[in-house]
């Protein structure tokens, strides 16, 4: 798997537009605090890293392929960027962040159970989750067929609904938890950006 990420950011342009990303940006920039530890877990070419900081947040980026992390460092030598394992914990301590921004990352995920375990773990009691990924409501697969969003050799390994995502952030511990829809008209909205605390214990959690 790790090869296939290594290989596929080898291929990605230098110019990639990524798709909403002033949805997300906004989204994002109304949720974060100056002077917050932020994990931008799944950073890519590091843009939303670059946000966080310029935020005054105290940001760090994490991927789990050497050549994103290249191109990152090159877009923003002054941030810290990190190599996490594709399977395996996060190389960080319990309780280090306040809160973890996933953009784009969750569809990705083969082991969502330990994935969120982790996000967990690395986030302090209170701290947030951030996320976004697309949206599959059923009005939206029926019209794009399932093929379009799952194709056989692609990476999207899960579609989310506002309330299968609703429920699995319930499923793993967290709880104030807001989901909704944007980008295109009702019924066809194409992104979920989600926010969620990390509250008591999880009814599920892998360590």
């Amino acid at each position: 798997m790790r090869d296939y990420y290594e290989d596929l950011w080898n291929r990605l342009p230098d110019d990639l537009s990524a798709p909403d990303f002033e949805l997300r940006r906004t989204f994002l920039l109304e949720r974060v605090r100056a002077g917050e530890r932020a994990l931008d877990l799944g950073c890519g070419s590091g843009d939303f890293t670059r946000e966080l900081a310029a935020a005054g947040a105290n940001a760090v980026g994490v991927e789990v392929a050497a050549a994103a992390l290249e191109r990152a460092a090159a877009r923003h030598p002054e941030l810290d960027f990190r190599i996490a394992p594709i399977v395996g914990p996060l190389p960080f301590e319990d309780c280090s962040f306040e809160l973890v921004w996933a953009s784009e990352v969750i569809e990705h995920v083969a082991d969502t159970a330990r994935w969120l375990s982790e996000v967990r773990r690395v986030l302090s009691p209170g701290g947030r989750l951030l996320l976004s990924t697309p949206s599959h409501g059923r009005l939206r697969v029926a019209v794009g067929g399932i093929e379009r969003f799952s194709e056989p050799l692609g990476d999207h390994l899960h579609l989310y609904t506002r309330a299968s995502l609703c429920e699995l952030l319930e499923e793993f511990g967290f709880g104030a938890i807001r989901v909704r829809a944007l980008g295109g008209p009702p019924g066809l909205r194409r992104l979920l950006l989600a926010e969620a605390v990390k509250s008591g214990s999880a009814a599920r959690e892998v360590r």
